[in-house]
């Protein structure tokens, strides 16, 4: 069975009024999707973790985010927001139950197979090098 953590109830209490809702759903979803999920609190927000980062969500002024953080799983990154599903103002603007609880199956199965590709980051530019010139040797 998978760990509630006390710090995502403190977090979703004091979350805006909008979004009690949809983190209250998503946090339900991803228990039931994959049931030994284990609930943590990483960068100011709630994470589940299964094998790994597995997926968060986050509550802002005006919206909420959600994703997953294994690339395979192959869900378009939406610009407007973290996560895969863009800002989400209200509960109608999620995918329906079956949809997101067959995403959480689905990286379930991917942790369980050992696939762990992380999040796209953007590749750093590399430092400038001095030119050795006879003057600087």
């Amino acid at each position: 069975m998978g760990k509630k953590d006390p710090r995502v109830d403190a977090y979703i209490a004091r979350s805006a009024p909008f979004a009690r809702p949809i983190l209250k759903r998503l946090r339900k979803l991803v228990h039931k999707g994959c049931p030994p999920v284990v609930e943590e609190i990483k960068w100011g927000m709630p994470h589940f973790d299964y094998g790994g980062m597995f997926c968060g969500m986050a509550a802002f002024q005006k919206h909420c985010t959600f994703g997953f953080w294994n690339r395979a799983m192959n869900l378009k990154k939406n610009e407007e927001a973290m996560g895969q599903f863009g800002c989400i103002t209200q509960v109608a603007d999620l995918p329906s139950d079956a949809v997101i609880v067959g995403y959480v199956r689905q990286a379930k199965k991917l942790a369980d197979d050992g696939v762990k590709i992380g999040p796209v980051r953007k590749a750093k530019k590399p430092l400038p090098v001095p030119a050795i010139t006879p003057a600087v040797r």
